[in-house]
């Protein structure tokens, strides 16, 4: 809501200038899906099952009303899940090979047969960028990657591939000594079942017709082609995830933003 003021005092003044406000959003704003049901769209109407995609919804509903309201030129994107390089490691794919390096549990909410829709961040940004050059004021667009995948079978890949690195490069044991492959065990024996998280949603997927015909998007990579290329870079890119880790680079934003 700051930010739609904030734009709509600037960029409506005085007669108005040229503008765009695109807001993204995700797909956890439609609810759950059953095994059956048909993928989310931009028509599927907003069933928010926990506080922070309630909170989505609303933010998704304020985008809507400045445009109706004051005339605010927006766009909206609903993504599916993403992954890729620089992603904060509390997510699923870097905590999980994050914990797996280290020797740590990995946690497996429930049966681990939540479904999600796995989205390359490059594939996001392209759906952004194609939305800004060609999509309709107003209009809402469903951004997806086409990968609907268990968590349970991204949690299995991982592991499969953290062992298939270690096989492969001998340098990775002396680098990361607590992990089991460093010891030739399967790094499936760290996976551990721990209680669903309350408002945990069932499955996720996009029906990414509408920006496909409109604005010529669809995904470029494959989970498979997608998840080994994010495998590579964490495993090349360690000291990022450990300056993240230890606060280095939380301190170094809050002081460089603050001299700003």
């Amino acid at each position: 809501m700051n930010l739609l003021t904030a734009a709509r005092a600037v960029w409506l003044a005085d007669g108005g200038k040229p503008h765009r406000f695109h807001h993204v959003s995700t797909d956890e704003v439609y609810g759950t899906l059953g095994l059956e049901d048909p993928a989310f769209n931009e028509n599927t109407p907003y069933a928010p099952n926990s506080p922070y995609s309630a909170s989505k919804a609303a933010s998704d509903h304020l985008v809507r009303a400045w445009h109706h309201t004051y005339g605010l030129q927006v766009t909206t994107s609903n993504c599916s899940n993403n992954y890729g390089p620089y992603q904060f490691p509390e997510k699923l794919i870097p905590l999980f090979l994050i914990n797996a390096l280290h020797g740590r549990p990995l946690p497996i909410y429930g049966d681990g047969m939540q479904i999600r829709d796995w989205l390359h961040v490059e594939d996001h940004c392209r759906g952004i960028e194609a939305v800004l050059q060609k999509g309709r004021v107003g209009e809402t667009y469903c951004i997806g990657g086409g990968a609907e995948l268990p968590n349970i079978t991204v949690i299995n890949t991982l592991c499969a591939a953290v062992d298939a690195a270690f096989a492969k490069d001998p340098a990775l044991a002396a680098r990361f000594p607590d992990a089991p492959a460093a010891r030739g065990i399967p790094t499936t024996s760290l996976k551990t079942t721990v209680a669903d998280r309350p408002g945990h949603d069932r499955r996720y997927a996009i029906d990414e017709t509408k920006a496909r015909v409109e604005l010529g998007y669809a995904p470029a990579r494959s989970f498979e082609q997608g998840f080994a290329a994010t495998l590579a870079w964490y495993l090349a890119n360690e000291s990022w995830w450990r300056d993240v880790l230890d606060g280095s680079y939380r301190n170094w934003v809050e002081t460089n933003y603050a001299a700003r």
